[in-house]
């Protein structure tokens, strides 16, 4: 007995006829008539009166169909829950990111998204990468923006990383820096001409900074790091005005007055990954945004590349 045969018996009675009972379950009436001669057969009762108008449950067919009717109510309530669940999300998109991809990433991708579909719910929250994988495992985004330095962690089960970007790491410096003003037209700059400088230095996670000593270290010095921020922005306007050099994200990058840049060499960058659940069926708008980030990454990356030369 099984809840499939208690709902078979059920529409049976319903219906009036193993024909209606087949149509409402998309089997043959062959099938159902199979099915419910094996039922008989094992319960080794008579469930279901065959006649030439139709068929009509047994006293014994009765008593099951009554608990097959909870099932099929059940049934339908859970599809009618799930319908309410798909309308609920199909529109909503809520998306959390890190500083600078929430400024200069997001931006172009939420308004494309708005064209497309202008009904859409979006929230978008400030993230730190640290939080990133626990927001959506916990339910509280549908996407997290974060900044990977190293190797990618380990995904959850069911939670998957999207590579959304290689974002370069730059250098920069006042613009009246002599290292600037002897190569105004100069458009890379080696670590190791920068040992001697006091530095800014960005502290927003703990790879980012074992990033920038390593690089030091590869380029033979140990920085000496005047200032520490979590801050990009704070960093530039420090580097503004004399205070040190800083080797900041080029997607962070503001072009502060009084400031320039240079690229590094040898060549240093993070990735911008997004963090999702593997399954979209609920939240469809998360592909299309991750598309949309895709596009705007790609137009970023041609953008840096003809300023490089």
């Amino acid at each position: 007995m099984s809840p499939e045969s208690l709902r078979l018996l059920h529409l049976i009675g319903e219906a009036g006829a193993l024909t209606g009972a087949a149509d409402e379950l998309g089997l043959s009436t062959p099938a159902v008539s199979q099915q419910l001669a094996r039922l008989e057969d094992d319960l080794d009762l008579s469930l279901v009166d065959r006649g030439p108008r139709g068929a009509r449950l047994t006293p014994a067919g009765r008593v099951l169909a009554a608990h097959g009717r909870l099932i099929d109510e059940e049934t339908h309530r859970a599809a009618d829950s799930l319908a309410g669940l798909r309308g609920q999300h199909l529109e909503r998109l809520r998306i959390g990111a890190i500083h600078a991809a929430a400024l200069h990433l997001l931006p172009q991708a939420l308004t494309a998204l708005h064209h497309r579909y202008p009904g859409a719910e979006v929230s978008v929250a400030d993230l730190l990468s640290v939080d990133a994988i626990d927001a959506v495992v916990n339910d509280r985004l549908d996407v997290a923006l974060m900044a990977v330095v190293d190797d990618p962690p380990t995904w959850p089960q069911g939670i998957v990383g999207h590579d959304v970007l290689r974002d370069p790491l730059i250098v920069v410096l006042p613009d009246d820096h002599p290292l600037v003003l002897a190569r105004p037209e100069a458009r890379t700059l080696s670590l190791s001409r920068l040992r001697d400088e006091p530095w800014v230095v960005i502290s927003s996670g703990m790879a980012a900074r074992a990033q920038f000593d390593r690089a030091a270290a590869a380029a033979g010095f140990v920085p000496a790091v005047r200032s520490q921020t979590e801050s990009y922005d704070i960093a530039q306007a420090l580097v503004a005005t004399g205070y040190g050099v800083a080797m900041i994200s080029r997607l962070a990058h503001t072009a502060v007055e009084g400031t320039a840049v240079r690229a590094v060499r040898p060549a240093l960058s993070r990735r911008l990954v997004a963090v999702t659940r593997a399954d979209h069926s609920l939240t469809p708008l998360v592909q299309v945004v991750l598309g949309l980030l895709a596009d705007v990454s790609e137009d970023l990356t041609a953008a840096w590349a003809a300023a490089d030369g």
